[in-house]
């Protein structure tokens, strides 16, 4: 399954219509790590005429009053794709009380509320987050400090993949993007990112 990952920055050539581009060709599925205008998603949806799944980042303010169309909010929720199951857990780390912006704690009771959801699926195979995992790809200044209750998800349940945005870099090649904690592969995911599956 080919699967369309984007997260904080619109991409031209997906936003602009052409309907050649390789990075749409095929995709069954795609997904936001958040911090993206719910008008980009909207146009995924609709040019492609696929399931989008996304979470929230912390500058995600229009949302609630303008929801992306045709698409599916999947924080604090397990759902079921193509036998895939996957996670959404929205936001950043708090550092200045905005939205979108969670304490440790409040992570960490997020994922210990789904561990009925996770029991009954027997696990999870993609976690999608806007945040990454405590030093992992993270960053040191209070808004790109990843979260470590990620770490212990990832540690528990051996997920697939663990996608995220969140932290802005450019990359050389698509190997840069990925580090590995366990079975697991972190994927940060800024801009966009084709995984197969």
């Amino acid at each position: 399954m080919k699967i369309l990952v984007v997260a904080d920055a619109v991409v031209p050539g997906l936003a602009e219509g052409h309907e050649d581009i390789p990075e749409i060709k095929g995709v069954e599925l795609i997904i936001s790590c958040g911090d993206l205008p719910p008008e980009y998603l909207t146009l995924l949806s609709k040019r492609t005429g696929v399931p989008v799944y996304y979470v929230m980042g912390n500058h995600d303010i229009r949302y609630e009053a303008s929801p992306p169309e045709g698409c599916l909010d999947i924080h604090r929720r397990v759902v079921s794709y193509h036998g895939f199951r996957i996670l959404g857990l929205a936001g950043s780390r708090w550092y200045n009380g905005g939205v979108n912006q969670y304490t440790e704690g409040q992570m960490r009771n997020f994922i210990f509320r789904l561990w009925f959801g996770l029991w009954r699926t027997k696990g999870v195979d993609i976690v999608v987050t806007h945040a990454p995992p405590r030093k992992i790809g993270d960053a040191e200044d209070p808004c790109h400090r990843g979260f470590r209750c990620f770490c212990r998800l990832v540690e528990r349940y051996q997920p697939a993949y663990f996608l995220h945005g969140h932290i802005h870099k450019l990359f050389n090649n698509d190997s840069e993007r990925i580090q590995q904690l366990g079975e697991t592969r972190i994927i940060n995911c800024y801009g966009f990112y084709i995984l197969n599956v």
